[in-house]
């Protein structure tokens, strides 16, 4: 027997664990199922996404702004409206230099606001014919030479259809103030004080004109009166005028308070034009409107007012001169008529007169 033997074991014979560990280590291994792990988190790519979604809707906006019309705006307070004041900001920017910005309350001599009605279109036109610019670019020039704005003034009304009809107007000439009030012959007071109120907020000015659309006015000449020095900072300016109170009413201008006041009124300014300066106007924008006394007649209601402030009165006929003279500011048929009669023809009738447009802003002895 050979010391020894060389024993020959089958691979069968090896150790189960053994083989088992053998052919792990040989099987070749399986590409994973997991993908493989991204270069952008998920978070990236929506965020970045959602960012480029947003600029191109900010594209797609400016865009159409810029292409769009650009809608007239309008300078308003409260339901007050200045439909000037669009064709001002947007041409203020190629003719008043550095102010071409909106300005909020700009600063005047004066605020002429031509009280008018919905009815009173042959008027309007008449004086767009006459002294009063037809357009806005004439406007804007009358405002930069006299340091005085014009504006038609007017109220609302429930007639939708006038309300339309009226807005064609607007959109053509933009030379009205609308204010907060419905329009109604029996309550001029009230509109004279709604005027005042809104002409304060809406201007800066030294003095504020009411006039009617039916005189005919010198802007020039009205300028150089607002421009006069005065020691008075409460002024009244206007024809004054006294006169019986008129107590029957069946008689025109009937005062149905003429008990609180007596047989005769007392001082105060004929109603187709008058001046009232800054601090009388801002003593009024501050009252409530049921806390002043309001008569039948608005020159009457204008005139205890400025008896209770304390105003100085100041009495200028050539405010209310019957024919056009070298020195007449504003003329009208007084005291036939309040205003001129038949205004939409006389206007014309007047302006035609080298006397009435084309005499020079003062007499020869004041130049």
């Amino acid at each position: 027997m050979p010391l020894f033997s060389h024993t020959h074991r089958s691979s069968s014979s090896l150790p189960t664990s053994y083989e088992s560990y053998s052919s792990k280590l040989l099987k070749p291994l399986k590409p994973s199922s997991a993908p493989p792990t991204s270069r952008f988190p998920l978070p990236i790519l929506v965020f970045s996404l959602l960012c480029f979604l947003f600029g191109l809707s900010a594209t797609i906006f400016a865009v159409y702004s810029l292409r769009r019309p650009i809608p007239v705006p309008s300078f308003r307070c409260g339901r007050s409206e200045d439909t000037f004041r669009a064709f001002y900001s947007t041409s203020s920017s190629r003719k008043l230099g550095d102010r071409g910005a909106l300005v909020e309350r700009p600063k005047l001599l004066g605020f002429v606001g031509i009280q008018t009605v919905f009815g009173s279109v042959d008027r309007r036109a008449a004086l767009r014919s006459t002294w009063f610019p037809s357009d806005p670019d004439g406007l804007l020039r009358l405002e930069q030479a006299t340091g005085l704005a014009f504006r038609f003034v007017i109220g609302r009304s429930k007639n939708s259809k006038k309300m339309v009809e009226h807005h064609e107007e607007v959109e053509k000439y933009k030379d009205f103030m609308f204010i907060d009030l419905e329009e109604e012959y029996l309550k001029l007071p009230y509109k004279s004080l709604a005027f005042f109120k809104a002409a304060s907020e809406l201007f800066d000015a030294d003095y504020y004109v009411k006039a009617d659309d039916a005189i005919y006015l010198r802007p020039d000449r009205l300028a150089t009166l607002l421009a006069k020095e005065r020691t008075h900072s409460l002024t009244y300016i206007g024809c004054m005028k006294k006169g019986p109170v008129i107590t029957d009413p069946k008689m025109k201008w009937y005062e149905k308070s003429g008990h609180l006041i007596g047989s005769e009124y007392f001082l105060h300014a004929y109603g187709p034009i008058f001046v009232l300066s800054a601090e009388v106007v801002a003593s009024l924008a501050t009252a409530r409107n049921n806390s002043l006394r309001m008569f039948s007649n608005e020159d009457v209601t204008i005139g205890s007012w400025m008896l209770a402030m304390n105003v100085h009165h100041e009495d200028n006929r050539a405010l209310c001169d019957p024919r056009c003279t070298p020195t007449s500011i504003a003329v009208w048929d007084i005291p036939k008529c309040s205003g001129l009669c038949n205004p939409a023809r006389r206007l014309k009738e007047l302006h035609k007169t080298s006397m009435c447009s084309k005499s020079p802003t003062l007499p020869p002895d004041d130049r």
